[in-house]
Formats: structure tokens, sequence, C-alpha cells
């Protein structure tokens, strides 16, 4: 009986060490190349469900309720022989203490999407060597994912991912692959990963903790409180704004908190309303329209 227990218990050891990191949608929308037989878009949507599911991402131990939700929206463009061109949009969340809401993390359109692909090609990922854009570019973003949600729950809790998100542009540069290179215009991969890891954007991993640790984690307890630092967060970025006034990074921030924002603070304990829509019209005037409607 001790040793069927001991077996048990083993068992159910492994398949926690086991757990992979994502749970990751990935779909795949070809309506653009009018192709009528569907069929290779279909294999490759599979084929980049199980690349980014099922393989393991890091040496972290993650249980299966603590796998990181995420979807990526593939849309082709063009497709002609082995050839496929388009664009991927990114989107993440993490769970928010003591409540049913999941919080989104990131929200990313790259534009630059290109890559050659055969039908039941195999993809598989090298650290030390990108032969695939397609592979480069699936984990690239999946390091980002994790890196952005590890940094919501401690302090600089990235770093590890960021660097092989950044190894894998320095990989897919040298291989030549389109998308990769710092001169490839505003929000590229390179400048992503490049500014996440610079200390003159250390504001944004602050934040990023801050609001979701100190903040949305603890308005089911104390919504004062939680406001509070919240709002207080949002004064960090006036800083990286002086240093930055287009900082990429708080773009990519707001295109995926300004509704959240909205929302928390239109609802419960009053904060300075006044002073936050301020400190919000200066840092993200593009959602100064989301900002009106927050009411007291």
């Amino acid at each position: 009986m001790r040793n069927l227990l001991l077996i048990i218990i083993c068992f159910i050891a492994s398949i926690t060490v086991e757990a992979q990191e994502l749970n990751c949608v990935v779909t795949i929308n070809s309506d653009q190349v009018g192709q009528t037989n569907q069929q290779i878009f279909k294999t490759l949507e599979r084929s980049l469900n199980d690349f980014v599911n099922k393989n393991r991402w890091s040496n972290r131990v993650y249980k299966e309720n603590e796998r990181v939700n995420a979807q990526m929206f593939i849309t082709i463009t063009e497709y002609e022989s082995n050839r496929f061109k388009g664009n991927i949009q990114i989107q993440s969340s993490r769970p928010v203490f003591n409540t049913s809401y999941t919080s989104p993390i990131f929200n990313y359109k790259d534009n630059q999407l290109s890559f050659n692909y055969i039908e039941f090609q195999p993809l598989v990922f090298n650290e030390n060597n990108i032969d695939s854009n397609l592979v480069g570019v699936l984990a690239f973003y999946t390091y980002i994912i994790l890196g952005l949600d590890a940094d919501t729950f401690a302090l600089e809790g990235g770093s590890e991912f960021y660097k092989k998100a950044q190894q894998i542009v320095t990989l897919a540069q040298s291989a030549g692959f389109s998308g990769w290179a710092q001169t490839s215009g505003d929000r590229s991969r390179f400048e992503l990963v490049d500014n996440l890891m610079s200390n003159s954007y250390r504001e944004y991993r602050i934040a990023m903790y801050n609001y979701h640790r100190k903040g949305l984690d603890v308005l089911a307890d104390n919504n004062s409180t939680g406001k509070q630092v919240i709002a207080g967060t949002m004064r960090l970025f006036e800083t990286m704004i002086g240093r930055h006034p287009n900082a990429f990074l708080i773009q990519t921030f707001f295109d995926a908190k300004s509704e959240e924002i909205q929302n928390v603070f239109s609802d419960g304990p009053k904060v300075d309303i006044v002073q936050l829509k301020q400190t919000l019209n200066k840092i993200a005037p593009l959602y100064s329209s989301t900002w009106n409607e927050i009411k007291f």
C-alpha cells in the first residue's frame, strides 16, 4: 500500500513538472488569398498550436492552472507556392487574485510576417540556430508573452525570457530573415525586446509589477488601496516619457490596458480623478476619448 502511494505521488509530481508554460490558441485566417484548397492552412494551424503549446520553453515549473493564456491570430495576405506573407496579432492575459477576472497583458500586431512553409514540414526550435523565420517569430513572441507575464508577478521576473527573445533576434538577423533588423521601422521585434531589456525603460517593468501585483491583485480585498497604487503607477510613465516622449512600450501598455483602466476608476471608492485624467492624457493622448469616459 505504501509503495502504491509513493508511485501515485511520483506520478502526480511528474505531471506537475512536465506541464508546459502556455495555453495558447493559434488561429490562421487565409480569406484574403482566395485559396480554394484550405488544407495547407489547416495543417499549418494544427502544427503551430502543437509547436507553441507542447514545447518546453523554460526550466520553470508551471502547474496546469498556472499556464499562461494567450492567442495568436495569423492573417495570410499573400500565398504563392511555399511562400507566405501576412501579419500576426498576439494577445495574452493573466488572472487577478481572488476574482474570476483575467487582465489583458499584451495586445500587439506585427505586420512584418513572412515565411516559407511546406505542408507537414516539422517545426523545430533550436536555441542556437534559426533556420525558419516562422519558427523564429513564434518562439520570439512566446518568450515575450512569458516574460511579460512573469514581470506582473515578480519585479523584473521576466528577464530570463527576454534574454532568450533577444538571442532569437540576433540569430534571425544573422540568417537574413525579414522583420528583425534595427532598421525594420518603428515597433519592430528588435525594438520591442531591446526596450524591455534597457535600463532606460526600467519604469515600464516596475509599472507592470506595481500595477498588477500591488494594484489589481489587491482590489478585491482593498479597493481603495488598489486604485491608489494603480493611479500612482501611471506617474512612473510620466518619468519615462520625459526621456522617451514616444516610447514604444507605453503604447503597447495602453493598447492592452486602456479599457481596463477606465473600468477600474469608474466604479467603487473615489480617487483624485482630475489628477489621474491629466496624467493619462499626458502619457497616452491617443486614448483621450477613453479617459473622458472615466466617471466619478
